[in-house]
């Protein structure tokens, strides 16, 4: 079993991703899914917390061994952020998805210089929408952020799209596609169930609508 497959176990194992493909969860925006994920549960976990933070040192070592701080996406990206930047002994700013509206007005919490490299923490990504926001706010701030990383990714192509078209490399410990496979072949979720989840990957807004009914009972 490699990194991406034990940190999908993981996830599996202590609830912080739920797939429920005959009952879908509804997120937010309204979209009806299969899958629902809470990262913040590994922070309960302080096996799988040290596991996911270990991989995230290591990565941050062999692909930005520059970085001169680390910063985390409020809320969820913090307490990964911190963790991290305790491993490497490195400071630790955190960014919000908008200023706050009182006292100073801050959207980047802690000292950011200008010309510091900065690694961006976020717990998962399904558009990227947010974490880009927060990338945009470092560098308008004169920071250079060398690139995110997340813990799991849903891999929607909306997500590849808003990457590619802002440069900002991203790399994540595991991902849907190898997440299923290993529900599947651990016994979480029924093989005949793949067909069902691999199609929500392939057109979440078609899934959602086709799948409308159940997701409201």
């Amino acid at each position: 079993m490699n990194d991406a497959e034990k940190i999908a176990e993981d996830l599996l194992k202590i609830k912080a991703v739920s797939l429920s493909p005959q009952k879908p969860f509804t997120w937010a925006s309204g979209l009806h899914t299969p899958i629902y994920c809470d990262n913040r549960m590994i922070m309960s976990f302080p096996e799988v917390r040290d596991e996911v933070e270990g991989l995230f040192a290591k990565k941050i070592g062999e692909i930005y061994p520059e970085v001169e701080v680390i910063a985390g996406t409020a809320t969820a990206g913090i307490p990964h952020a911190a963790f991290i930047a305790e491993r490497l002994h490195l400071p630790m700013i955190y960014i919000r998805s908008k200023p706050k509206d009182h006292g100073q007005g801050n959207q980047i919490e802690g000292q950011l210089l200008p010309g510091q490299k900065i690694v961006i923490i976020e717990d998962l990504i399904s558009t990227g929408g947010s974490v880009l926001q927060a990338a945009a706010a470092a560098q308008k701030a004169g920071a250079e952020v060398l690139g995110v990383l997340a813990i799991f990714t849903y891999e929607l192509a909306q997500s590849v799209k808003n990457f590619t078209e802002k440069g900002m490399p991203l790399y994540a410990l595991t991902d849907y596609s190898t997440l299923i496979e290993v529900a599947a072949q651990t016994g979480y979720i029924e093989k005949n169930q793949l067909a069902m989840l691999k199609d929500w990957k392939t057109d979440p807004t078609a899934w959602s609508k086709a799948h409308a009914q159940e997701a409201d009972k």
